[in-house]
Parts: structure tokens; sequence; C-alpha cells
């Protein structure tokens, strides 16, 4: 959430909260950032008329008791801390049941933002933003609070001069030292082992937390990296940080001794709190300083230190495009010349501590020499055994490595003219390499092997048949069912509606493309039912049809909307075009049904709605001035019921008609009645 104090505005047209008087006092302008526990807002404070950044809760965490404790936990921590190295909060409150923090807005960037353009801080830099950093976490640890969720997204580059920490959402008191409970609180990068393991926190957690953000500014890099959380966690809690030189040279000795004194694996080896190591800084930025800045301590920047602005706090440090806001006062013990910093005599009190991890830095540097003569000293001794070994007939060369998908010939010759002998073509089965060619050597390649030892090239036979999983079809889908692990599946099959197939049932697999050899020859055909084969290689892709039960239905007389909404619940997309029919049963603009348009039918397919036009009309017959029979024959065959006028036989091929009811040219359904009238001779 750090960076919400410092970035720009996002797109909020959609959030209901901008525009929001909060409390009556706060104007909600635009959304800064969202974050896992709250969202934050650009606010004006109508009654000081100032910007603010006001933190308001996830409505979803309202009702949960802990959430709610821990936020204004947060805002009772952070208002203790009265520090310019520490994001001030303003006010706390609810509104309509929201919980909302008001903080100072602060505009500029993150220690994260800065690292992402940069990657790597100089020495000055480093030293500079650690002071600040340290400054406001001494204030937290005076008033006996642990910060806990320290990380370089809460360290806060303001544009006019200052730095400052933010989020204490995680914040404790020193004195509580208890468990977070089922779930580590924090960013995993930055926990210390005792979090890790024990889930507890103190002041020297906070401590570690620094010693990596300083290990990542000065190499670019956290110290542990891993695929999975937890991987990373391990390392913290069973490795030692190792120096930052070890990643770039050009770290200071005085700077690995910090690093490594803050990341000590046990609490006891690390400074008691913030302000212990604060004067080791800076009395290491003291004794460094006839080397900083330029190519000496540095990454190689040129840093100009030039007079802190806004709070008077700190020094405004300029790399190239990007300003980075320099920690601590500039007092009578420290002065600023030409760009470099002058120790007078107060500055050049050495500390204890100091002069601890000059002892250990002199001794490393001894042991070093130790060292060297111990080697040149055994490479001398042993001088007839390397010739020996190295061009003697005991010698030894690497294997070739490289090997995979050349040519077996082409392989053989390569380890002939590495020194080695060549022994059998060894087949094997592989899925990435096609079959003829080289997959590696036995010894494998890169390794060192005597001159003239056996070197056997393994030659693959391409993937291995493995049975079709035809036996599947009609059973339930598993796509973990051991039947399959040697198949590429998809990440989801296609469901397809089927009335005889209960859904989930498997319906089918299907060859998804050409299955060839290397000469190009198709072993099996994209298509290919996979109940028409007994075999399949290893790998191959198999589209996967699974059954999703029968059509829904739609009730004749169903409103279209209503009828629309019941097909896409089902899976379905209804076209925009109906299909409209005459009905006698059904209300005209009802629906009738619906009709597919594709055969057979899958989820997500389109199918069209039959809408009634109502029943069909029929124009009546003119059949004036017509005898009674061929009028009543005429009316009958146009569809229309007539009525028996009661005639005979032969009166009704006498009688004629005048007029009918309805009258000729009438709209009506077949089937109606018309009234023949007016009988005359």
């Amino acid at each position: 959430m750090s960076a919400t104090y410092t970035s720009g505005v996002e797109n909020t047209t959609a959030d209901p909260m901008v525009g929001r008087l909060l409390d009556g006092r706060y104007q909600i302008r635009s959304r800064i950032a969202r974050g896992g526990m709250a969202t934050v807002y650009l606010a004006t404070d109508l009654r000081l008329e100032r910007r603010v950044a006001v933190k308001v809760m996830h409505g979803h965490l309202a009702d949960d008791a802990a959430f709610r404790e821990r936020f204004i936990r947060e805002a009772r921590s952070a208002a203790r801390l009265a520090h310019p190295n520490v994001v001030a909060v303003f006010d706390q409150g609810e509104d309509s049941e929201m919980a909302y923090l008001v903080m100072e807005y602060l505009p500029g960037i993150t220690l994260r933002e800065l690292l992402q353009e940069h990657r790597v801080l100089t020495t000055e830099q480093t030293l500079d933003i650690i002071e600040a950093v340290l400054g406001g976490l001494s204030a937290a640890h005076r008033a006996g609070i642990v910060h806990r969720d320290l990380k370089p997204e809460n360290v806060l580059l303001a544009d006019d001069g200052r730095i400052k920490i933010g989020d204490f959402g995680l914040a404790r008191a020193v004195s509580a030292n208890t468990a977070t409970g089922a779930a580590l609180l924090g960013t995993i990068a930055y926990l210390s082992p005792e979090l890790v393991t024990r889930g507890i926190a103190d002041a020297r957690s906070d401590i570690y937390a620094v010693g990596i953000m300083m290990y990542e500014m000065l190499t670019g890099e956290q110290p542990y990296k891993g695929e999975q959380p937890v991987q990373i966690a391990y390392q913290h809690a069973n490795s030692t940080v190792p120096p930052p030189s070890a990643r770039n040279p050009r770290v200071p000795a005085e700077l690995d001794e910090i690093v490594q004194w803050a990341t000590a694996r046990s609490p006891e080896d690390r400074p008691a709190d913030a302000r212990a190591l604060l004067d080791q800084v800076l009395d290491a930025h003291a004794s460094l300083a006839t080397a900083l800045p330029g190519t000496g301590a540095d990454t190689g920047q040129r840093t100009q230190v030039l007079p802190g602005v806004g709070t008077g706090i700190g020094r405004r440090l300029e790399t190239g495009e990007t300003t980075v806001l320099s920690p601590g006062p500039i007092t009578a013990e420290t002065t600023v010349l030409g760009g470099r910093r002058a120790q007078t005599a107060a500055a050049a009190r050495i500390s204890p501590n100091t002069e601890a991890l000059a002892v250990r830095s002199r001794r490393r540097k001894g042991r070093g020499w130790w060292l060297l003569a111990l080697v040149l000293t055994v490479a001398l001794a042993g001088g007839a055994t390397g010739w020996w070994f190295g061009i003697g007939p005991g010698a030894q060369a690497q294997v070739p490595d490289g090997l995979a998908g050349l040519d077996p010939d082409l392989a053989a010759s390569t380890i002939t003219e590495a020194g080695f002998a060549v022994g059998s073509r060894v087949p094997q089965n592989s899925v990435e390499i096609d079959a003829g060619l080289v997959i590696g050597t036995d010894p494998a390649g890169g390794t060192m092997q005597r001159k003239g030892t056996t070197i056997d090239i393994i030659v693959s036979s391409g993937p291995a048949m493995v049975t079709s999983p035809s036996a599947l079809i009609g059973k339930p889908y598993d796509p973990a069912d051991p039947a399959l692990a040697e198949f590429v599946l998809p990440d989801a099959p296609t469901k397809q509606f089927d009335p005889a197939a209960p859904g989930g049932t498997l319906l089918g697999m299907w060859v998804t493309q050409d299955v060839t050899l290397p000469d190009g020859t198709v072993l099996v055909a994209a298509g290919t039912s996979i109940a028409d084969v007994a075999e399949l290689p290893q790998r191959t892709p198999l589209t996967v049809v699974v059954s999703a039960g029968p059509l829904p239905t739609v009730a004749a007389g169903t409103a279209p909307d209503v009828a629309r909404q019941q097909l896409e619940a089902a899976g379905l997309t209804v076209s925009g075009d109906a299909v409209h029919q005459f009905s006698d049963t059904v209300l005209k603009d009802l629906v009738i049904g619906f009709q597919p348009t594709t055969s057979p039918v899958h989820v997500g397919d389109a199918v069209q709605l039959i809408v009634s036009d109502g029943p069909e009309l029929f124009p009546v017959p003119d059949v004036k001035d017509e005898t009674v029979a061929k009028a009543t024959a005429d009316l009958e065959n146009a569809g229309f019921q007539v009525p028996d006028t009661g005639l005979s036989d032969s009166a009704k091929e006498r009688w004629k008609v005048g007029a009918t009811d309805p009258k000729a040219g009438e709209m009506l359904p077949k089937g109606s009645w018309v009234t023949l009238e007016n009988l005359h001779i």
C-alpha cells in the first residue's frame, strides 16, 4: 500500500467513492491505488484546505473484527510517531460503516520504483536513503513500535526532498512480541528468520529487513530467490546472507560488515534497534567520506550532493534525470564541500561498533594473505603432479557438450577429436529429440574424463508408444487418470451437449495434430479418434470432448428475454436474429422454442430463438353471386368453415349468395367460420 502515497492517479471512472464527501469533511478526488486491505484516494480536506491521502478499508473486510482492529492499530501506531521520516497520520474515523484514516499526501516515487529504473544504487545513495529509513525507524522503536513490513515499496521519496516510511498496517507494540497465527504477515523477501520459523518479531526483525533492502540497493537484486514463497522463506531460515561485494565488487568492506551484521540469522547477533544500526551507518558514512562520491567505493556513477529543500532534514541527491532525497540533518558534525562529505573533529569519533567491525575486516584480509600463501605452496609442490595430469599420460579432458540433436556420425567425430574413443550407440526413447539424432553421451557431456576413455553415444529412437486411453470413453472424465499421464491434454475440455450422456462423461478424444516420423511420414493423422488406434506416441496432443448433458429446454410461450437468460445460463450464446413462425398455439411475440446453429452443439455455440408471429391469416374469398353449393366449396377449400344453410342439395345448386360474414377480403385464421348471407334465386 506504500505506493499509494506517491503514485499517480489511476483510472477511476467506475469507482463510486470518487466525488463522495467523506464524514462531511474529506472530498474524494481520485483513486491513487488499491491494495489487499484498503484503497487509497487523493482527497481535499475542506476544513483545512489541503490535499490529503485517505485510506478506506475494503467493504468486505469491514465486518472482520481482526482486520478492523489491525486497520485502527495502523492509525494509532503511526499517529504516535512525530518524525520527519515517517508518514504523518492526521485523522481516523468511520463513515457509513467504512473505516478510514487520513494521511499526508506525498507526490513522488517509492524506493521500489527507483530500483526498477536504476537497479543498482551508488554507495552514497544507499547510505543516504538508509540513514533516513533508520531515522524514522529509530523513532518508531523508541516509541515501542515494530513496523514488521519494511520493504522498498514502503520507502517514499517525495518530490520536495523528503524520505519517509509509510504503511504501519502491520505495526505491533514491541512488548507484544506475539505470533501472527496461521499465516505470516509481511513480504516474504524481507522477513527475518524468527518471523519465518516462529512468527515472532521485535525491533531486530525490522533491522533484518533494512539489511535485506541495503543488500538489494547495493547489488540490484535480493539475496534469496525461488519460484515459490516457501523456497525463499526456507533460505531466510537456514542460510546466511552473503556479503554484497560477492555480487558487486565495488561495495566497500565496511558496508559488507553492516549488511551481514544487520542480517545475522540469530536476533542476538544483530543491532538491538534502529538507533544502534544508524550510529554504525553514520560512522561508516563518515569513514568513507574521502572515497565518496566518485569511482572509489560506489558504482561508478557521479553523485552530486546539494542542500536539501522542503523540510530541511536532508540533502537532495541527483543521479542523471532521477532525484533521490538523502536522509539525516546536516549538523555541525558533518558538512558538504564540493560534492563530498567532510568530517569535522566531532564526526571523526569512531564508535565501539565501528572499531569492532574494522577489526573483523582486518582479520578477514589477513586470512586472505595466509590463504594465498598456502595456495602458492600447494601449487609449487604439485607442479610435477600437474604436469602428469595436465599434459602427461594422466591428462584429462572435457567430454564434448552440446551434441544433442546432431547426427551420430558428426557427434562421433567430435568425440574423437577431443581425444576420446567412441563406444556403442545406445538407443533411448525421447520426446524432445527426433528419432535417429543424438540425445547425449555416457559419460555426460561437460564432465572431465581421462583421455582415451570410451564414450557411448545415446541416440533417440523417438517417443515411446503407449496404450491408447480409449477404455476411458463413456466414463467420467478425470485428467489426473494415470492412463492420460503420457499425453498432452488441453487446459479445459470441449463440452458438448448430449442427451444420452450425463454431464462430465468423456464422449471422445481425437489427435489434435499430425504425428509424423522424421522423414515426414504421417504416423497418426490429425482428427483420428483414439478409439481407432491401439497405441500412440508419448506426448501426443489430444482434443478432449466431455458431455455437458442434454440441451436445456425452453417452454413454449416464454418471453424472449427470459428464454435468453435460461439458454445463456446453460452455456449457450443466443443469436441476435430470431426466427419467426406462425403458431396457432403460441401467442404473438412469445417463444415457440429454439434451434441450434451447429451440430453437434457445444457449450458456447450459438442458437436462435423461434418467436411466434401468432396464427397465420388468410383472406375470405369473394363468393358473391355464386351458388350456395359452389360458394361453400370455395370457402372450405380456402380453409374456412361454412354453417349449413338448411337448403336441399337441389336448392343449393339454384340459390345464389349475396354476401358473406365476415366480408370478402377480411383476414382470418384457417378454420374460422364464414356465414353465407342474402341468399336469393
